[in-house]
């Protein structure tokens, strides 16, 4: 079976643009985006594949059924917008104040409902399933998780592998990265609230002031960061917000703290975790302030398979040429609930690159300015149908 999928990836182009900007215009936020949900179903409703919704969100898998019997693979997109205002003169720029799809989940969907199409035509030659994944509610919700607590993969419907795309605009269209190992950090969040005894600027020594002690709890993190967890096996620690007092005569009661810990193991991750609470706690009591801290566990670390990751590596290479294949040299430090995912079954995530044609209007994802070259998503739809169908073939050739 010669299947020519980036050629028929152009083919599907305008209607994965279509999709894509409706979407755009109209994004919807956490796990319950039926408008979001609603459109794709219907872009996909001639096809014949089987639906599975979740009892818990409005994401849903599309599974393609081939011909004969086979292993199963899954292709996951991501639907959901940021609550963040828009500040793109485009025509179809969102409608919503204080939504924005500045991540690109509204392409990652496209491109996964074109897939579906495209590889749907085949359905009479392939040996195996293919789900596609919809997923609602990455941006901190979760719903890779809810969705596998509720059962919705569960055996007869387990994937044995498992694949991923995210746009990055940073990066040129045509070229692909990614890496065995970590990719992404884990992301975890703490706030605290120091209470001492508050009272007149003048007389510290008559109360218990709680600004000193978050300072020192500040320093104190930091060199925990440096002196106590393994360079090779980093963690990232930033304090975002300080708050504390009224006016310049008055010593405050309290101190609220916040901040995010990024770690790329659980060895690190717990050390650290451990870690801060020791020091926070002991240098509280040891000024006799009390403390409120809590430790928010996020998503894991986002791990590719080395396996998979070299078999989508090839892939690329096949589909794109050799050129189009960074490597990565490091983990990046944002987070991905795609990792759920990858710590149950063999799989990747890889970045796509959709740099816009002016480079000087390339923006990161998740900036009110972030846009993407549309020309792109040829070569991330071609790339999930060539990942599905040499899984396939290979594993059934094995």
């Amino acid at each position: 079976m010669s299947i020519d999928t980036l050629a028929e990836a152009l083919d599907q182009m305008s209607g994965a643009i279509d999709l894509r900007r409706k979407l755009h215009a109209n994004p919807e936020l956490g796990l319950q985006l039926p408008e979001t949900t609603e459109a794709v179903l219907a872009a996909l409703a001639d096809l014949d594949l089987e639906v599975r919704h979740s009892q818990e969100t409005t994401g849903f898998v599309a599974t393609l059924q081939g011909a004969g019997n086979g292993p199963r693979i899954l292709l996951r997109g991501d639907m959901d917008a940021l609550p963040m205002p828009e500040n793109n003169d485009l025509e179809f720029a969102s409608r919503h104040e204080n939504r924005m799809h500045a991540c690109g989940h509204d392409a990652h969907t496209a491109m996964l409902m074109a897939a579906a199409r495209l590889l749907h035509q085949h359905k009479d030659e392939i040996k195996g399933s293919i789900d596609f994944f919809f997923q609602t509610g990455e941006e901190g919700f979760g719903g890779a998780k809810i969705c596998l607590d509720e059962g919705l993969f569960d055996s007869p419907n387990a994937p044995d592998a498992v694949f991923a795309q995210h746009i990055t605009p940073l990066l040129p269209v045509g070229m692909v990265t990614g890496r065995a190992g970590p990719l992404l950090a884990a992301a975890d969040f703490w706030e605290m609230t120091l209470t001492g005894k508050g009272g007149h600027g003048s007389m510290p020594h008559d109360c218990i002031d709680p600004i000193p002690v978050a300072c020192e709890i500040v320093q104190a993190m930091h060199a925990f960061v440096t002196r106590r967890i393994n360079v090779f096996d980093p963690v990232v620690l930033s304090v975002t917000k300080i708050a504390a007092g009224t006016t310049t005569n008055v010593i405050p009661e309290t101190a609220e703290l916040l901040g995010t810990l990024r770690s790329t193991s659980e060895k690190a991750r717990n050390r650290a975790h451990e870690g801060i609470k020791r020091l926070v706690e002991n240098i509280a009591a040891a000024h006799e302030v009390s403390v409120d801290y809590t430790m928010h566990t996020g998503y894991p670390a986002t791990v590719n398979d080395a396996e998979f990751t070299e078999f989508a590596r090839q892939t690329v290479v096949d589909l794109l040429g050799e050129d189009h294949y960074l490597p990565m040299s490091s983990p990046m430090m944002g987070a991905e609930d795609f990792s759920y995912f990858l710590q149950k079954w063999p799989g990747a995530m890889l970045f796509l690159g959709v740099k816009p044609e002016d480079a000087s209007l390339a923006a990161p994802c998740h900036s009110n300015r972030m846009i993407l070259n549309e020309d792109g998503m040829q070569q991330g739809i071609a790339l999930h149908a060539s990942i599905a169908l040499n899984y396939l073939r290979q594993a059934t050739a094995a």
